[in-house]
C-alpha cells in the first residue's frame, strides 16, 4: 500500500511541476522556445498598398544626404524599382546592422536593400535576390604615420602581406557580419587563433576604415569596393591583401515572399544589363573625386546636422511660421536647390523663386540677395497660411499653402470648389483636392462655371507638395530638429 502511495505521490509532483513548468514559461526564469512568425505580405500586399518598405544602412555608399539632395548607391536603384512596380517607395534607416535581418522576417520592412553577402547560413534565414554587385574581402591596415618619408622596402616590411600573418593578431569587426564569418573560417584553415574584437553593430563599414586610419583600431576587414572607395582619402590606409575569394552582395526578401523576390530579381537581371546601372554604380563606387569632395563637405550628413548653408536663417524664418525647418527646407530646395542665382522659365528668382510683381509687393528689392528671398517667401506662405484657416488639420493646410505658392491661390480654391462639386472633401488635400488640381489641366474642368481662373498645369503643384513631403522625411531621417 505504502509502494502505490508513493507511485501516486511522485504522479501528482510530476503534475504539478509540469504545470508550473508551463506557466513559468512567461516569467523569464525558464528557457522560452519562441515561434517564428511568419509575415504572409508579398507582392500582392505591397501593390495594393502603393508602397514598398525597405530598410537599408546610413553609410556613404548606401543612403546618405549631400547638399539637401537624398543619395545612395542603394536609394537610387530602389527608387527605380519602386517606378517599375508603380508603388512609394518608404525608406527605413537601420541604425544597427544586426538587425537588418530580424526586422525583415518580423514584417517592419518588405525588403532589405543592403549589400549583404550571401552565405550559406544566411540563406537559411532569409531568400536572396539576384547579385547587386560582386565584390571580394580585403584586411585594411595602415602604413606607418611617417610612411611618405620611409622608402619603399621599409613601408613592406611594416605591413602584413598574407592573411596567415593574422594567427595571434587582433582584427576589429561587427559581429554578426561576413567578415566575421570570415576569420572565424580563416582560423579553421589556418589552424591558428584570430582575435577578434566585436565593433558596435551601429558603426558603418566607412565609419570602421576611418577609425584603422586614425590608429583608434589596428585592422579590419570589408569589401573590396567599398576599402578602395574609402581609402582614396586615407592614403595611409593599405587595402592590397585579400581574404576571400569573389562574393556576390544581395538584397533580401523573406522566405514567405516568394512573388516579391520573383519580380525583384525580374527587374534586377534586366536592369543589371542598361547603362544606368553602371553609371550609379561608377557614381558611388568609383568616381573617387566626387567621394573626396563630398565627404569634406559641411553639406554632408555623414559630418554634420546640416543641410545648407542657409539653415540658420531658415530656422528662424520657419519658427514664425511654426513649422519645422527641415520642411521650410526642403521646399526651399525644390525651388532653387538652394542657389540664389537661380532663375526659372518663367522669370521667377532667388532661393525661394519669387516672382517679381510679388517681390515687389513684399519688400524684396534684391531677389538674389538670400535674407531678402527667404524672409519675404516665408511672408508670402504666411499670408498664404492665414488664407486657410477653415482647414483644422495643419498637415493638410500646409499642403494648400504649398499647392498656392506653386501655382496661384485662385487655382487652388478652383480645385476646393471642383472637389465639393464632385463629393470630394474642400478640405483634405490628399486624393481628394489634389486629383482636381490634376483635373483642371483638362477642358472639361477648366470650363466649367465654378472655374474662375482657368487652365493650370495641375501636375506641377501635384508633384510639389509630394515631392517637398517625401524630402522632409528623408530629412527628418537624416538631421535632428
Amino acid at each position: 500500500m505504502k509502494r502505490n502511495n508513493l507511485f501516486y505521490l511522485i504522479i501528482f509532483c510530476s503534475i504539478i511541476f509540469s504545470c508550473s513548468s508551463e506557466s513559468d514559461k512567461s516569467d523569464g526564469n525558464t528557457l522560452k522556445i519562441k515561434e517564428k512568425k511568419i509575415v504572409n505580405h508579398d507582392l500582392d500586399e505591397v501593390l495594393a498598398e502603393g508602397v514598398l518598405n525597405v530598410s537599408t544602412t546610413y553609410s556613404a555608399t548606401s543612403y546618405f544626404l549631400y547638399k539637401g539632395q537624398t543619395m545612395g548607391f542603394e536609394y537610387e536603384i530602389l527608387q527605380r524599382f519602386a517606378e517599375h512596380l508603380g508603388v512609394k517607395l518608404n525608406m527605413k534607416i537601420e541604425t544597427n546592422i544586426n538587425n537588418l535581418i530580424t526586422n525583415l522576417n518580423e514584417g517592419e520592412v518588405d525588403l532589405m536593400a543592403f549589400g549583404l553577402t550571401v552565405t550559406n547560413q544566411r540563406k537559411k534565414e532569409i531568400s536572396f535576390s539576384s547579385f547587386v554587385y560582386q565584390t571580394h574581402q580585403v584586411l585594411v591596415q595602415k602604413k606607418p604615420d611617417n610612411w611618405r618619408k620611409l622608402n619603399w622596402s621599409k613601408i613592406e616590411k611594416s605591413l602584413i602581406h598574407d592573411a596567415i600573418e593574422l594567427i595571434d593578431d587582433t582584427v576589429s569587426v561587427r559581429y554578426k557580419t561576413a567578415y566575421y564569418a570570415r576569420l572565424k573560417n580563416m582560423e579553421e584553415e589556418m589552424g591558428g587563433v584570430i582575435y577578434i574584437d566585436t565593433v558596435d553593430g551601429k558603426i558603418p563599414t566607412d565609419e570602421i576604415i576611418s577609425m584603422v586610419a586614425e590608429g583608434k583600431l589596428k585592422y579590419t576587414i570589408a569589401d573590396d569596393n567599398i576599402a578602395r572607395l574609402l581609402s582614396s582619402n586615407y592614403p595611409i590606409l593599405d587595402i592590397d591583401v585579400p581574404i576571400s575569394l569573389s562574393q556576390n552582395a544581395a538584397w533580401a526578401t523573406r522566405h514567405s515572399s516568394p512573388k516579391l523576390l520573383e519580380a525583384l530579381n525580374e527587374w534586377l537581371i534586366a536592369f543589371k544589363k542598361e547603362t544606368t546601372y553602371y553609371v550609379i554604380y561608377n557614381k558611388y563606387f568609383k568616381n573617387k573625386r566626387n567621394f573626396k569632395k563630398r565627404i569634406k563637405s559641411d553639406f554632408y550628413s555623414l559630418n554634420t546636422n546640416t543641410i545648407s548653408q542657409y539653415d540658420e536663417l531658415i530656422k528662424k524664418r520657419a519658427e514664425m511660421l511654426d513649422w519645422d525647418w527641415r520642411l521650410l527646407a526642403s521646399l526651399i530646395y525644390q525651388e532653387s536647390r538652394f542657389d540664389p542665382r537661380a532663375k526659372s522659365w518663367a522669370g521667377a528668382g532667388g532661393l525661394m523663386q519669387v516672382m517679381p510683381a510679388t517681390a515687389k509687393e513684399l519688400g524684396i528689392k534684391d531677389r538674389s540677395n538670400p535674407a531678402q528671398s527667404v524672409i519675404g517667401g516665408t511672408k508670402y506662405l504666411q499670408q498664404l497660411w492665414q488664407r486657410f484657416d477653415s482647414i483644422s488639420d495643419d498637415t493638410q493646410r500646409i499642403k494648400f499653402v504649398m499647392a498656392s505658392y506653386n501655382c496661384g491661390h485662385g487655382h487652388v480654391l478652383d480645385a476646393q470648389r471642383l472637389a465639393t462639386k464632385n463629393g470630394l472633401d474642400k478640405f483634405i488635400w490628399d486624393d481628394n483636392v489634389e486629383q482636381m488640381i490634376l483635373d483642371l489641366s483638362h477642358k472639361k474642368y477648366y470650363t466649367d462655371p465654378l472655374v474662375r481662373h482657368g487652365y493650370v498645369r495641375g501636375a506641377e503643384p501635384y508633384h510639389y507638395v509630394q515631392q517637398i513631403f517625401e524630402r522632409y522625411k528623408h530629412y527628418k531621417d537624416f538631421i535632428k530638429k
